[in-house]
């Protein structure tokens, strides 16, 4: 059996799940998506359309939902969409009927919030003998779902998974690079989403071009020394799913987290911001679990304290940008 052969599974038909299934589907694989509600499984067999989550968008006719869980994992390669804080629970109620060959593939960003930990060292915690690999880079779901085209970043440990990877994932439009670094690409793609919130108040505070870009360049190296102390490898943040990915995230309002901190700037309440959005906004989670992990490794994060400070602590945002503009100098 060729790579192109190999059967994927999607579970979690959110956007980004759904504009995943849609890509693969396109491309020729044989492509079963898993979604919890009753009405987007009938809606995308019915109807080819996610009416609920990607409206607007007409699926593939070859892809196919399921609600059942157990059948979505009796597939070679599953792609992981469940939100990063639900993946545990999500991992916990596969495990049992897993294949011993399968890869599961992460694709969600953050960090675990009550451990620390991030996502693949959950994976391994609970499932310890499976095959992990983790997709992540510069991508938004509408523009994956229209066939427009895009690169990824594969984390993987393993040479022969990747290579398995790579020829099953890569269709046309989308070109998934391997990187061994499986630490640095989702420190990456998870503390990315916090600066990209900050740029939002940058932007709704009408601060101007030049503060976004000196805060986007800070944040790069913010992301670094904690990336370092984790023992991931510099130039991993360099790539797509470092710089590439926080240069997306950071300055579009299709950012679910931008256009969160521009709310903010704007002078909205998180209470008012969150009441409006049936979405994850992963960057609100991942500023805490970020500063936890600063701490723990003794790393200087000003600009994630500032955002964990506006989103849990009630800081008003003028305070938090006169607190960063008032800092020593090094």
């Amino acid at each position: 059996m060729s790579e192109s052969d190999l059967k994927i599974a999607v579970v979690g038909a959110g956007a980004w799940g759904t504009a995943l299934a849609q890509m693969f589907s396109k491309g020729g694989r044989d492509v079963l998506i898993w979604a919890r509600e009753p009405e987007v499984v009938e809606a995308i067999n019915q109807h080819h359309e996610n009416t609920l989550f990607l409206p607007n968008i007409p699926l593939s006719e070859t892809l196919r939902a399921t609600g059942d869980l157990t059948e979505a994992i009796q597939r070679d390669i599953i792609l992981m969409v469940t939100p990063a804080q639900h993946m545990r629970a999500t991992l916990e109620t596969i495990k049992d009927n897993l294949r011993s060959e399968t890869i599961l593939v992460l694709c969600s960003k953050g960090i675990e919030l009550n451990t620390g930990l991030l996502l693949s060292e959950v994976c391994t915690q609970v499932i310890p003998d499976t095959k992990i690999a983790v997709l992540t880079g510069p991508t938004f779901a509408s523009e994956i779902a229209a066939g427009l085209p895009a690169a990824a970043t594969i984390g993987v440990s393993d040479d022969q998974t990747g290579k398995t990877l790579q020829d099953a994932l890569g269709v046309k439009g989308f070109r998934p690079y391997v990187s061994d670094d499986i630490i640095g690409v989702q420190i990456g793609g998870a503390l990315k989403n916090v600066i990209a919130i900050a740029c939002g108040v940058v932007y709704g505070r009408k601060l101007g071009e030049s503060a976004r870009a000196a805060l986007l360049t800070r944040g790069v190296a913010e992301i670094a020394r904690l990336a370092k102390a984790m023992g991931a490898q510099a130039d991993t943040l360099m790539g797509l799913c470092g710089i590439g990915d926080l240069m997306l995230t950071a300055s579009s309002m299709q950012s679910r987290n931008f256009s969160l901190g521009a709310a903010l700037g704007e002078g909205k309440t998180m209470e008012e911001i969150l009441s409006q959005r049936s979405a994850v906004t992963e960057g609100v989670h991942t500023a805490r679990a970020a500063l936890n992990l600063a701490e723990k490794y003794g790393v200087e994060m000003p600009i994630t304290q500032a955002v964990y400070q506006c989103l849990h602590e009630d800081l008003p945002v003028d305070q938090a940008i006169e607190n960063m503009l008032t800092r020593p100098l090094k």
